[in-house]
C-alpha cells in the first residue's frame, strides 16, 4: 500500500499515524529512537506489507502488469491501489477527502522535528502539490507515477502504466475493494495487539 493507505490504516491515534507514514525511512531497528506509539506505527507499516505483497489477489493485480514493469509491478499496484482508495473515499471514511488530508498535513507540520530527515525534505511538495488529494483522479495518479519513474532514473516506465489502469479500470478496481476489507481488519487486528 501507499501513504494514504497507510495513514487510514493507522486509526485515530496520530503517533501511530505517523510510524506507519515514515517507516520507509526508518531502516532495521532505528525505530527504537522514536516514541512507542510511533515504534508501534513503523511495526504496523512492516506487517501491513508484508501482508499486502503475501496477498493472493495483489498477486493478481501484480500478474497484469509483469511482463511490462517487472519488479516495479508491486510499487505502481501500491500507487493504483491508493488511487481506488481516494476516489472511493466517501465509502471508508465520513470525513471528507479535502479534510482528511489537511488535518493529516497539519499533523506532520506539528509533528516536523521528529520527522526523519528524507521526510522533512519532501513534506513541503507534498504539501504544495496535494499528493494525497491528487490520487484520486487519473491525472493525479498519471503524475505521481511520472514522478516515480523519475526517482528510478526512468527506468521503471512507470509514467506509461496509467495506460494499464485505464485498461483494466475495473479489474484493479474490483481487487482492491476486495483485498482493502480484508486488510482493514487485519490492521484493526494488529492495533489491538499493541
Amino acid at each position: 500500500m501507499n501513504f494514504l493507505a497507510h495513514i487510514y490504516l493507522s486509526g485515530d491515534d496520530p503517533e501511530l499515524t505517523i510510524g506507519n507514514f515514515i517507516a520507509d525511512t526508518v531502516k532495521g531497528k532505528h525505530f527504537e529512537q522514536f516514541p512507542l506509539q510511533i515504534q508501534q506505527g513503523i511495526r504496523l507499516h512492516r506487517k501491513i506489507d508484508f501482508y499486502t505483497d503475501t496477498h493472493p489477489t495483489v498477486q493478481t493485480s501484480i500478474r497484469r502488469l509483469f511482463p511490462k514493469y517487472r519488479h516495479y509491478s508491486g510499487v505502481i499496484v501500491d500507487i493504483i491501489y491508493d488511487h481506488f482508495l481516494a476516489a472511493n473515499w466517501n465509502l471508508y471514511s465520513p470525513i471528507p477527502l479535502d479534510t482528511y488530508v489537511a488535518d493529516f498535513y497539519a499533523l506532520l507540520e506539528t509533528h516536523y522535528k521528529i520527522l526523519p530527515k528524507p521526510i522533512q525534505k519532501f513534506l513541503p511538495y507534498m504539501i504544495q502539490d496535494n499528493w494525497l488529494l491528487s490520487y484520486a483522479t487519473i491525472p493525479g495518479i498519471s503524475t505521481i507515477l511520472h514522478q516515480m519513474n523519475l526517482r528510478t532514473k526512468k527506468r521503471s516506465n512507470m509514467n506509461f502504466a496509467v495506460i494499464e489502469l485505464e485498461k483494466y479500470y475495473t479489474e484493479f478496481e474490483n481487487d482492491f475493494h476486495s483485498f482493502f476489507e480484508e486488510l482493514i481488519l487485519f490492521s484493526k487486528n494488529e492495533i489491538r495487539a499493541f
